[in-house]
């Protein structure tokens, strides 16, 4: 199942972002994505899939994005070092 979101947008935000309507579309949907995932709302691997890219690629842009994909906290470390 596809589902489609429709959106407006002035003509001035286009030409603006010198885009057009399939490239401010794509590039609200990547935003939408590292956002989301940044959020805690959906997974790396929805995002990932969702965009048709490796899990890992996601993942490293989303670190250059500013994303934290650890807390820093001992549970995060134990988890990551199969001791939990």
């Amino acid at each position: 199942m596809r589902n489609v979101v429709e959106i407006e947008c002035p003509p001035e935000l286009l030409i603006g972002l010198h885009a057009n309507a399939e490239q401010f579309a794509e590039r609200i949907k990547r935003e939408a994505a590292y956002g989301l995932f940044r959020d805690g709302a959906i997974s790396s691997g929805i995002a990932a899939g969702w965009l048709g890219v490796p899990r890992a690629t996601f993942l490293l842009d989303a670190m250059r994005r500013g994303a934290t994909l650890l807390d820093d906290s001992e549970d995060d470390f134990r988890r990551e070092m199969g001791t939990a």
